[in-house]
């Protein structure tokens, strides 16, 4: 099988969350059929809502500067599916991928031929098992697992993690998981298992009071970032802000029970990833405990120089251009605060969102930043159209600022003339817009 061929199998399961099945006993059958390659190394699971591929790559950085070999799994990807497999900060290479693919699709056919499951198991439940073989046979230390949707019933769950965190959660996916903050913490928090070490980000409250039943269910004292822990639970870290960069980095004094991690300049933009890089300082710290070796000094070095595209990165040239997949209504409000803060107008924003968010609250929150405001389409199953991203505009939002463009190609071309030598292109709504957006960047570039 070629790398082209194994994108098509896998792309003909069906849109990964179109035709999501939510539950364990298809991945745990599959890796069963493959040998249990999760059981080959110890893992880590991040769920949320946001911030959870955030908290990942920081973890990862610091380990990997630690000199652990290291396994991640990220979703969604913005040009390769390859980017969500990295073995040592390597994306796999699309020839292994390949291979992976061909030994998951022969385990999945057999499996159904053999009536040991219905059907073939999910585009997503393929890739976590092909994710799980991967660090196995590349023999890595540790994994670290994105979680993909909810918690509870997502594929990755099916690794029982030993160290789980749950990042911030808010609400989205509404249609899988619940129409509540609670009922979607439920999900989310079910991660958290009899023996593990959970790991919790500052939550809202109805968030958090979940999250505190769960854990005093099956008997775990959650560690928490936040200042309002209880006496039976721990407060695993505590954060001093001291600044930020011109260009929008924090730096921040993490405080543990352990040691400080004194002025650390984070390598990801925007104060929301304060919360974020807490939490990997937390998760390190349980992993230490387990005894792989983290020094004080992998943290600071791994936090800040943690690489993580399409979320407030900028391209410099004319116009410089801000990435930022903002696909929810607490993403769009962290990016607001960034661009209030760290951005001088004018600003060109380019908006493409899938239908099933919470479109007019994003546009509110962010087209006023804006002085043009160019709406796009995307060539996706699961995007708003045209017509009905103009039908979400809030009503008393400046119409005049407001543009259509039909395709990428002439969207890239229209933001570029309409925006001025000083001002900066802003890419946003859907991290599948940001990745489609920096391809075919990537492809004028090459052709130039």
């Amino acid at each position: 099988m070629q790398f082209a061929g194994a994108v098509s199998y896998l792309l003909s399961l069906g849109h990964e969350t179109l035709t999501i099945k939510l539950g364990l006993r298809n991945t745990q059958t599959l890796l069963a059929a493959l040998g249990e390659p999760h059981r080959r190394f110890p893992a880590i699971q991040i769920a949320g809502t946001n911030g959870k591929g955030s908290t990942a790559v920081f973890l990862d950085s610091i380990c990997r500067s630690a000199g652990i070999r290291t396994g991640l799994f990220t979703s969604p990807h913005l040009i390769s599916i390859t980017e969500r497999i990295t073995i040592d900060g390597q994306s796999i290479s699309g020839e292994r991928f390949a291979q992976l693919t061909q030994s998951v699709k022969a385990a999945a056919e057999k499996l159904v031929a053999c009536g040991e499951l219905p059907a073939l198991p999910t585009f997503f439940e393929h890739v976590t098992a092909i994710a799980l073989l991967a660090f196995a046979d590349a023999k890595v230390e540790l994994a670290i697992l994105e979680t993909g949707l909810g918690g509870r019933l997502d594929s990755t769950t099916a690794a029982r993690a030993g160290i789980v965190a749950i990042t911030p959660i808010g609400l989205d996916h509404q249609e899988y998981l619940g129409n509540t903050l609670a009922e979607i913490a439920a999900e989310k928090a079910a991660i958290i298992q009899e023996g593990a070490v959970a790991i919790v980000a500052p939550q809202p409250k109805a968030a958090l009071e979940v999250i505190r039943r769960r854990c005093e269910s099956v008997g775990v004292r959650p560690r928490l970032i936040d200042s309002s822990a209880r006496a039976s639970e721990l407060t695993s870290l505590r954060v001093d802000v001291s600044g930020a960069t011109i260009d929008g980095r924090v730096i921040v004094t993490f405080i543990s029970e352990v040691t400080n991690y004194q002025n650390v300049s984070l390598a990801l933009r925007g104060r929301h990833q304060v919360e974020n890089a807490a939490t990997a300082v937390a998760i390190a710290e349980a992993i230490r405990e387990t005894g792989l070796s983290i020094s004080n000094e992998a943290i600071i070095h791994g936090l800040k120089t943690a690489i993580h595209p399409g979320r407030l990165e900028l391209w410099e040239g004319n116009p410089r251009i801000l990435f930022d997949g903002a696909h929810n209504a607490d993403a769009a409000h962290s990016l607001r605060e960034y661009l209030d803060e760290f951005v001088t107008p004018p600003i060109v924003m380019i908006f493409g969102a899938m239908r099933d968010k919470a479109v007019g609250e994003m546009m509110a929150s962010l087209f006023p930043k804006a002085d043009k405001v160019i709406l796009t389409s995307l060539d996706n199953p699961r995007a708003n159209s045209l017509e009905e991203l103009l039908a979400a505009l809030p009503k008393d939002l400046d119409q005049e600022r407001i543009m259509t463009s039909g395709s990428l190609d002439e969207t890239i071309l229209l933001a570029r003339k309409i925006t001025p030598t000083n001002g900066i292109v802003c890419v946003t709504g859907s991290l599948h817009l940001v990745g489609t957006i920096q391809e075919i960047l990537n492809r004028q570039g090459n052709e130039a």
